[in-house]
């Protein structure tokens, strides 16, 4: 191993670099510190200097997943790139979800949402209620497709058989549809305030 301290090789983004790496070969179960560190060919004491715990690597990595603030302004579209970003990674929204439960993490995406939805005719207070209603439903629906993804992969579930079946067996992706009727409502809500 070099000599050299971790912090003269590696700054925090080579280290985000390297967790993204370990998250794409072995997703979240994976990514371990000890496994970041050998990734890095460092001590796992040398990814402290650059951050406090994991959970501060893990908002970090969240930022990486979810990106810069979307192009899309209408809120259909800005959930329907931050469903894309999540399913960009494997166990995206786990990872995201955990670190905006613990408040590790400003969601582009949620922001854009709240000036998409005050553009709509909401007061401030209901903007950001249907911001939040639109990213948790997204990294919702998110989280359980990803879920059942893994359980097929890992033969724990029948990936015959889809995560939304019609009433004939049919694969369906129910998402669109539910988006439209959760921004549905908060467009019909502006009518109420």
């Amino acid at each position: 191993m070099n000599a050299t301290p971790a912090s003269a090789r590696n700054d925090k983004a080579a280290v985000v670099a390297a967790a993204m790496r370990v998250l794409a070969e072995s997703g979240l179960p994976g990514l371990s510190m000890r496994r970041i560190a050998d990734e890095l060919d460092v001590q796992v004491s040398a990814l402290y200097w650059h951050f406090p715990n994991k959970q501060a690597l893990l908002a970090a990595v969240s930022a990486q997943i979810v990106g810069a603030a979307p192009a899309a302004t209408e809120m259909d579209a800005i959930a329907r790139g931050l469903r894309d970003r999540l399913l960009a990674h494997q166990d995206g929204a786990e990872i995201v979800s955990s670190s905006l439960a613990l408040g590790r993490l400003d969601l582009p995406a949620r922001t854009a949402l709240v000036t998409a939805a005050r553009e709509a005719g909401l007061t401030d207070a209901g903007a950001e209620v249907a911001a939040n209603t639109i990213v948790h439903y997204v990294i919702g629906y998110t989280f359980h497709e990803q879920q059942w993804l893994h359980a097929s992969v890992v033969g724990a579930a029948d990936a015959s058989v889809d995560l939304v079946p019609d009433r004939a067996g049919e694969r369906r992706d129910d998402f669109d549809a539910g988006l439209a009727m959760v921004v549905a409502g908060v467009r019909a809500s502006v009518a109420v305030n």
